[in-house]
């Protein structure tokens, strides 16, 4: 039976953040599985949109064209615009589910209220606030104590953030875990082999990101390799000091910096997230180097190099073991894109998601109040 989805997301829609990229494949793959999608996002975003979903945008707010993720006094201004384009949608539509990513758009859902909503977690409070707000870990633990568990279902995106949510209140029975999809055909996997390749960072430059530990990597393997290159693209501009800043703004320029011989670093911590440049990287074949509590879909050795978090010189000798070894790269970098095509295509993963949907559309979570 097809059903009409509300996606909703409380953010910038587009806009080269993992948040909406999850948002955006996720409703193509729901939708290339024959129900109707309707995306209710904010009402602005980066650039135009050509991924030809259906978008209702919420009433723009005069001032708000922030991008970056975090609180911000614009914020409850926006999520009330987002909530009244949501009832708008919900009774024009006949909408029979809402699908809310990430915790704004679960409380806008819940203050909606009138089908069954199902929450896509995209981290815990208490781990990403602190990042973004000083004594943000009681804050973050108190929602989510409050909010997850008012959903009919929650998509947990690894084993990990679920047991969490279900320690912090949610019903085991009505918790899923779905890993994010990554379309391994988007992306190339033919680089040529290099002799000194570039250490590269893709994503934002937020301080959860930990680019500074990165940098003290970097350190160590210009101990051993001088010439060792670090590029961060990125969405967002800045200056690191022994760094190279690339502009990425879209796709299209994520995947050429993908498309060349690199080493892929990803210094983050923050446990409960999963990062999408993780996937996309895997998906093109390379070889990465990760913290372990930010590693969901590595095996150390077989598709990636794992090293304990914020240890600088750990990840710097990493680094340099993929930069010397050509071959190591490309062993580590064929079984990653293997992974992502065995467990992460998105088909299958709509087929998970569509499954959610069936089983609390039917009754078999009926959520609170």
């Amino acid at each position: 039976m097809s059903l009409r989805i509300a996606m909703v997301g409380a953010c910038p829609y587009p806009a080269p953040q993992g948040s909406q990229v999850l948002l955006k494949d996720t409703a193509l793959a729901i939708e290339a599985l024959g129900h109707e999608v309707h995306v209710v996002v904010y009402g602005y975003g980066v650039g135009p949109d050509d991924s030809g979903l259906t978008i209702h945008r919420a009433a723009p707010v005069p001032g708000t064209r922030r991008v970056a993720a975090g609180p911000s006094l614009m914020k409850p201004f926006l999520d009330i615009a987002l909530y009244r384009t949501l009832r708008a949608v919900i009774r024009r539509y006949r909408i029979d589910l809402v699908h809310a990513h990430n915790y704004e758009a679960l409380i806008v859902s819940l203050a909606a209220r009138s089908c069954p909503v199902v929450y896509h977690a995209h981290n815990a409070m208490a781990d990403e606030l602190p990042y973004f707000l000083h004594g943000g870990r009681m804050l973050g633990a108190w929602l989510d104590r409050t909010f997850p568990h008012r959903a009919d279902h929650v998509i947990a995106p690894h084993e990990r953030l679920a047991q969490y949510l279900i320690a912090h209140g949610c019903d085991a029975g009505r918790v899923t875990v779905i890993p994010p999809a990554v379309d391994t055909n988007a992306f190339s996997s033919e680089a040529e082999i290099e002799t000194l390749p570039p250490v590269v960072y893709t994503g934002n430059l937020d301080r959860y990101q930990n680019l500074p530990m990165l940098l003290r990597a970097m350190t160590r393997v210009r101990h051993a390799i001088p010439d060792a290159r670090l590029v961060i693209a990125s969405a967002q501009r800045g200056r690191y000091p022994g760094a190279e800043m690339l502009y990425t703004p879209d796709f299209a320029a994520l995947g050429d910096v993908l498309a060349h011989d690199c080493v892929v670093a990803c210094p983050r911590v923050s446990w409960s997230g999963y990062p999408i440049k993780l996937l996309n990287a895997m998906a093109s074949g390379k070889a990465v180097v990760a913290c372990r509590s930010a590693a969901t879909p590595i095996i150390h050795e077989e598709n990636g190099l794992l090293v304990p978090n914020n240890d600088a010189d750990a990840f710097g000798h990493a680094l340099t073991r993929l930069l010397q070894d050509a071959k190591l790269r490309a062993r580590l970098g064929h079984n990653a894109r293997k992974t992502m095509l065995a467990s992460h295509t998105p088909r299958s993963i709509a087929a998970q998601i569509v499954a959610v949907y069936q089983t609390v559309n039917a009754g078999g979570a009926t959520g609170q109040p």
